[in-house]
């Protein structure tokens, strides 16, 4: 039967191989001509259902100088991306809820690189070029073995930080991973046992006393402790066979007492210093001769379970982790820069800060160096100073004067050292000019509208730019600026007359003033008093304005009382009150002993009811009615209308008294 699959099984190998077209592709399963690709969740054929894309960005304003916790990365997370928007002079920082630092931890800026931290390898990126603002990152794929804290050591304001990360779903199987098989189970149609008889496997579920795989000495195994060792294969080959390759399944050897497993030797320490990890190698050896053999003649199922084992534990020595130079303190001509050198020290596949006398045996790298991105753009001066603007006295002249880049091209005058830019603009002296009196002409309007009064003029010295005028100075002769004028006598004439202004009307805040205002008719040595309309067409002066004296301060205002609650019996009646300033905003300048009082009683006389002739009684058992509370009716409400409204009144009265 055996022989019958197997010649089946390379059968179907040729026939592959035969139809196979040219320039098929294989798909992420493994299967030639296959169109199955691997969607965003890692699946192989899957339809990005499988996991949640988990992202957003952290804005929060930070005030406080330190470590802020920004999100928290779950446990098996993957395709993790923890990028700043843009560079700042912040830092971003990974922990693990165990308190572990991974990145940045303890106030150490750890330079750029791989660091490994809650299962995977963390890349991480600060870039440093002076035109990339781009901003700092972690970059890994996961998964994660335990959650883990991304912080930022905030410094300046927060340019925002983008995170994301995928969560497969809790009932997924990966196709590209296949399910481990259970004894028994057909495999590539194939059905595959372990080559004991029903008796060695009864044999084999009793003790048995084997060598202690590790030292020599006996160790008990059972079948139930046999089954928590899973099956490891040596040498770092996988167990996965493409399936196009059907391998040649010999008859397995007959497996009893008389091999076992024993460990002959371990592997290489992973590393030479600070810690590493070393597993054992397990081989199957006969019983007696300890010489091996190939590993079918045991059972895979007893073969232990490489620990890992400490190597190499003594620490390595201490070197100078040299950090990114900083940028350049000056844009352009000779800057200084700045990095940061720590004496750092590794073990246990971390990477620690440590004194800086561990490092005495090594020449520290300087922390400092000049730098200059490219010379500096200078100053020229492009034309001659021009004439001056005057013809005589002081006046200005210019030049032009442009910021002139290394390569001749004229830039921003920010680009040059304004210090030190060259004056474009100067005074100039052309000498004395000759001077003069400039008149205007004289004003049309006499002073006076009536009698005697004068007409004006604006009399000035200048300086006169035509030097051909024979005049050394102005002089004493000063021009008349006032000549007289007569528009007639004055009787008869009628104008209105302004008393003075009375007091203002407040000792402070805003107030107003009065005066008289009269239509009078001038004679020569009286006046008298018209009538206003005599004066109707001239512009009659204003009888009041506004006054203020001083600020008032804070005051209480109210506002008008509100009705009464009630109408008799006592009630009360309310009123808000404020205090304001002079500008009528709110204050708490007042004095709380003069505040009005914002609630009172009123009304507190007896309620008394009206009488009407018509309200009476029609029955003799009205109080039946009372009683039996069936005055809400109309009908008994008019046919016992004396009993029903004292009922309503004693009621009401009864309210008003609560």
């Amino acid at each position: 039967m055996f022989v019958s699959y197997l010649i089946l099984a390379l059968l179907h190998v040729q026939t592959a191989v035969l139809a196979r077209p040219g320039g098929e592709s294989i798909g992420c399963d493994d299967y030639l001509g296959s169109d199955k690709v691997v969607d965003k969740c890692g699946v192989c054929g899957g339809d990005n259902t499988g996991c949640q894309v988990v992202s957003g960005v952290f804005k929060h304003a930070l005030t406080s100088l330190g470590y802020h916790r920004v999100v928290e990365i779950p446990q098996g997370a993957t395709k993790i991306n923890i990028t700043e928007m843009y560079k700042s002079n912040n830092y971003l920082a990974l922990r693990s809820r165990s308190g572990r630092s991974i990145i940045n931890g303890n106030w150490a800026i750890d330079r750029p690189g791989k660091y490994e931290g809650g299962g995977t390898m963390f890349t991480y990126k600060r870039p440093n070029e002076i035109s990339s603002t781009a901003g700092e990152s972690f970059l890994a794929e996961g998964p994660t073995n335990e959650i883990l804290d991304v912080y930022m050591i905030h410094q300046q304001p927060n340019p925002g930080v983008h995170y994301e990360y995928v969560i497969m779903g809790t009932n997924i199987i990966s196709p590209q991973v296949p399910p481990h098989r259970r004894p028994g189970e057909p495999f590539n149609g194939q059905l595959v046992t372990d080559g004991r008889s029903q008796e060695e496997r009864e044999d084999k579920e009793e003790t048995e006393e084997t060598e202690d795989v590790r030292g020599g000495a006996p160790e008990v195994f059972t079948s139930e402790s046999a089954q928590t060792f899973p099956v490891r294969h040596p040498d770092g080959f996988s167990s996965h066979r493409p399936d196009n390759l059907v391998p040649a399944v010999p008859q397995p050897p007959r497996r009893g007492r008389d091999h076992n497993w024993k460990q002959l030797g371990t592997t290489e320490c992973s590393t030479t210093c600070g810690k590493g990890s070393q597993f054992p190698i397990f081989r199957c050896v006969h019983r007696n001769t300890h010489e091996e053999v190939p590993e079918s003649y045991c059972d895979s199922s007893m073969k232990p379970t490489p620990e890992e084992e400490p190597c190499n534990i003594f620490p390595c020595p201490a070197f100078w982790d040299i950090g990114e130079w900083s940028e350049c303190s000056k844009t352009c001509g000779l800057g200084m820069q700045h990095r940061q050198v720590l004496c750092r020290q590794v073990y246990a596949n971390r990477s620690l800060t440590v004194q800086p006398y561990r490092c005495q045996h090594l020449e520290k790298p300087e922390t400092t160096s000049t730098c200059q991105l490219k010379i500096c753009s200078e100053w020229q001066i492009r034309t001659d100073w021009t004439s001056c603007s005057v013809p005589c006295g002081v006046g200005q002249r210019t030049r032009d004067v442009k910021c002139v880049s290394n390569i001749g091209d004229v830039v921003d005058d920010e680009e040059c050292n304004m210090k030190l830019r060259p004056n474009d603009i100067e005074n100039c002296d052309m000498g004395p000019c000759a001077k003069s009196w400039f008149l205007t002409e004289w004003s049309e309007r006499c002073s006076a509208e009536c009698g005697a009064g004068v007409r004006t003029r604006s009399v000035v010295c200048m300086t006169n730019h035509i030097s051909s005028l024979p005049l050394e100075g102005c002089g004493n002769n000063r021009p008349a600026e006032a000549t007289p004028c007569d528009n007639g006598p004055c009787t008869g004439k009628v104008e209105w007359f302004a008393g003075s202004w009375s007091q203002c009307s407040v000792e402070c805040g805003s107030g107003t003033q009065q005066r008289e205002v009269i239509c009078v008719r001038k004679n020569t040595d009286t006046f008298e008093v018209l009538d206003p309309y005599e004066c109707s067409f001239l512009e009659k002066p204003p009888s009041q304005q506004s006054c203020h004296l001083k600020p008032c301060g804070a005051k209480w205002f109210n506002t008008e009382w509100s009705m009464c609650s009630k109408s008799c019996q006592g009630g009360f009646r309310v009123r808000e009150v404020r205090c304001l300033s002079d500008d009528m905003t709110l204050s708490n300048l007042c004095d709380p002993q003069l505040k009005p009082e914002e609630k009172e009683s009123c009304n507190p006389q007896d309620c008394v009811p009206e009488v009407d002739e018509n309200c009476k009684d029609r029955y003799y058992n009205c109080n039946v009615v009372v009683q039996a509370r069936l005055c809400v009716y109309n009908y008994y409400k008019t046919a016992c209308c004396a009993s029903c409204t004292r009922v309503a009144a004693r009621h009401a009265g009864f309210l008003g008294s609560r």
